[in-house]
């Protein structure tokens, strides 16, 4: 049955083709197991924990939703939806887990119910307690489990050990306040999903709390059901007021301190990092993100003391798996170092402008494992868009320590890695196969590895082939993905062309990775020549290259596009009287800037979701690309669509454009379209609006996103005159 079944409706049963597909690794440190999660099938959304044993040989679920539930379907708060939407995850059953430190024992909420799992013994059993549960994570020792349930910050017993049963260690104070959950900014922006810490002699927490009452107020109505209440979001948009975020220690002895530091000047708490290795560690940021402190924080009185500062005149970012501290107290941090993003332990940068390093992926207590791409001073790949997994070495000799790649295994490819102890999970992803491979290694003395074993994928493969030709386009080296239709000869002549961009920051599009070019190969089998242009903005080339961007993101972004498709056309059957231009949420402005600015280049725009107007985006990520809008008020007319001088005035011709948007969005609202819709209308601009009743910034539902492709190709061919 599936062979049967068109692109558009398996691209979206499959949830993108990641259904299926195993994701969540935890390793045991003492190398015998493999913990993760995963489906049943490519179709499944419910996700399974499963535990993959090293020694036996075998691997089995350790808790089945579908058993636990007694058949019935999950049943959401919507404390969970937003987390969810937060985190972009359209899956079900066991979407997120935690273990203890020996990894003997796991955590997870199912239809706001609290369950611990047995991973040894594969055994699940659910703990009665105060609901609906957030977020459940053991204490390292395993005798506890801390969650948040209606805002509280509750512990549990395992074993009715001391204190006995369920209490809470802190209770909101008011309608607007929530303890151990991460606010809208921090789980939207800053890849912090978490709100409280175990200390690790698992005798005390550090708990964020949270007080929203600042944050101006939005509401979100489906207009499709006028009978309903509108929902209710605290929305920080730029230039107005954050939460309140501070961080208290509690003490299961029932002790409170609070944690100081300037919060005034660094009200952002990016990172909490707390391990037997030093003290707390916090990574506080100022609003304009020019300035970061590193914190040690004194269990004792609270007070903290200054580790580091980062100061950066564009803006700095913020990183997966730092900071943190090696064995021996070092602090380990990425930073942006004469025009290379380097790894840095203590004092000492471990890598060069060789690598661009992304991620630190597990720190060792000789090296620190990291993700990286080619750096600004490595020889320009053949290829763009492979990411992969290092071992940098801190105890070496020297000034810089020696590093290599963990997978020798030559050719493109999207890499990514968990360890634990001296096993690693290495996912591997290439352009010309569909999929990832899943294969476990057991780390030798010599720095080589053996392979172990493989951990299954039961993703559906998909009934396209993507052929992506990676590419360098232009004097400057823009990273490009070209697909054409299967089949397609040099003697049929020039190709309409589709622009499909994401095109923004922390979006990289162009990757060494079959799955990441299917939807565009679709497009491209229907009689397009595809191009995917990551222009400066995005990730993955040189701390230069992403903040060329600031203050003129609109500017910059869209003159890359241009200078992509000029070059490509040098080389590949383009047509440059029909161009069309198709993304969305940054992308989506990134179209709309296309039809807009440049209607010589452009002829047709699919508008997904897009920001139009940067007032109405959120604090952190608008404040860090255009600064505060009191203070810059011209920059951010400069890149806001609705106030663009090109709305009203003479420019010709006036190009179609299709406007797609999820009525339910609430990261980016539909106010941006509507916004959007009134000002072309008044500008006497032609457009359609699609309105998406019900649908958030995901579209996740199978019909919505199966129907979204065959409408968007439907108003390429009317637009481009294609018969």
């Amino acid at each position: 049955m599936t062979g049967q079944l068109s692109f558009p409706r398996q691209h979206a049963r499959t949830q993108r083709f990641t259904l299926g597909a195993p994701r969540a690794f935890v390793v045991a440190p003492d190398d015998s197991r493999v913990v993760f999660l995963r489906s049943r099938s490519g179709t499944d959304r419910a996700n399974l924990l499963w535990v993959h044993d090293l020694t036996e040989r075998r691997e089995y679920p350790a808790a089945d939703p579908a058993a636990l539930l007694g058949g019935a379907d999950e049943e959401l708060s919507a404390e969970e939806r937003a987390r969810r939407e937060r985190s972009r995850e359209g899956s079900g059953g066991v979407i997120g887990y935690a273990t203890d430190l020996t990894v003997e024992l796991a955590a997870f909420a199912l239809s706001g119910r609290l369950f611990a799992s047995e991973l040894r013994a594969g055994v699940t059993r659910e703990l009665r307690v105060p609901g609906p549960v957030i977020d459940p994570r053991p204490s390292p020792d395993g005798r506890r489990i801390a969650y948040v349930a209606q805002g509280a910050l509750r512990v549990t017993e395992l074993h009715g050990g001391e204190g006995g049963g369920d209490r809470a260690l802190a209770e909101p104070e008011g309608e607007t306040v929530t303890y151990g959950l991460a606010e809208f900014i921090a789980a939207e922006e800053m890849d912090r999903s978490r709100g409280f810490w175990w200390s690790p002699e698992s005798d005390a927490l550090l708990v964020a709390r949270v007080d929203d009452a600042p944050v101006r107020r939005w509401w979100i109505a489906d207009p499709a059901h006028p009978d309903r209440e509108p929902a209710e979001v605290a929305y920080p948009a730029a230039g107005t007021d954050n939460a309140e975020v501070r961080l208290v220690l509690l003490g299961l002895d029932g002790s409170r301190t609070e944690i100081e530091w300037d919060r005034r000047r660094y009200p952002y708490l990016a990172r909490v990092h707390w391990s037997a290795y030093g003290p707390p560690l916090l990574l506080v940021q100022a609003r304009d993100q020019r300035s970061q402190v590193y914190l040690a924080v004194d269990t004792a009185t609270g007070r903290t003391r200054t580790v580091h500062v980062d100061e950066d005149a564009v803006w700095l970012d913020l990183f997966p798996g730092v900071p943190g501290w090696t064995p021996d107290g070092r602090l380990v941090r990425i930073a942006d170092e004469g025009g290379a993003r380097v790894l840095m332990v203590g004092d000492r940068k471990l890598t060069s402008g060789a690598l661009h390093v992304r991620a630190v992926l597990d720190i060792g207590e000789e090296d620190v494992l990291f993700s990286a791409s080619p750096g600004a001073d490595a020889e320009l790949p053949e290829q763009p868009g492979e990411i992969g997994v290092f071992r940098a070495w801190y105890r070496g000799s020297g000034d810089q320590g020696g590093w290599e790649a963990v997978d020798k295994r030559s050719g493109p490819a999207v890499r990514s890695a968990v360890r634990g102890g001296e096993v690693i999970v290495l996912a591997c992803a290439e352009p010309d196969r569909p999929g990832a491979a899943v294969e476990v290694f057991g780390l030798t003395g010599d720095g080589s590895a053996d392979r172990l074993a493989e951990i299954a994928s039961y993703a559906e493969r998909p009934v396209i082939t993507a052929r992506p030709r990676l590419v360098h386009a232009g004097e400057r080296h823009i990273p490009c993905t070209v697909l054409l239709p299967a089949g397609h000869t040099a003697d049929d002549g020039p190709l309409p062309v589709l622009m499909d961009p994401y095109g923004g920051p922390h979006g990289q599009r162009v990757l060494a990775s079959h799955n990441a070019h299917l939807t565009s190969q679709w497009f491209a089998d229907q009689g397009f020549a595809v191009i995917v242009a990551d222009g400066r903005g995005t990730p993955g080339r040189s701390p230069a290259w992403e903040k060329a961007i600031r203050d003129d993101l609109a500017a910059v972004s869209l003159q890359d596009q241009v200078d992509a498709l000029t070059a490509l056309a040098e080389r590949y059957p383009l047509d440059l009287s029909r161009v069309a231009i198709r993304g969305w949420s940054y992308g989506g402005l990134l179209a709309g800037l296309a039809v807009l600015r440049r209607p010589d280049v452009f002829h047709a725009g699919i508008v997904g979701a897009p920001v139009t107007d940067q007032r109405l985006y959120d604090t952190h990520y608008t404040e860090r690309y255009l600064g505060h809008p009191d203070e810059q008020p011209e920059v951010y007319a400069a890149n806001s669509l609705i106030t663009d001088e090109g709305l009203y005035g003479a420019a010709e011709p006036h190009r179609p454009m299709m406007i797609i948007h999820g009525l339910a969005d609430d990261n980016v609202v539909a106010a941006h379209t509507l916004r959007l819709s009134s000002a072309l209308l008044a500008a006497g601009r032609p457009h359609e609006v699609l309105p998406l009743s019900g649908v958030t910034h995901m579209t996740p539902q199978e019909q919505v996103a199966e129907n979204l492709l065959l409408l968007q190709v439907d108003f390429l061919r009317r637009s481009l005159g294609m018969s």
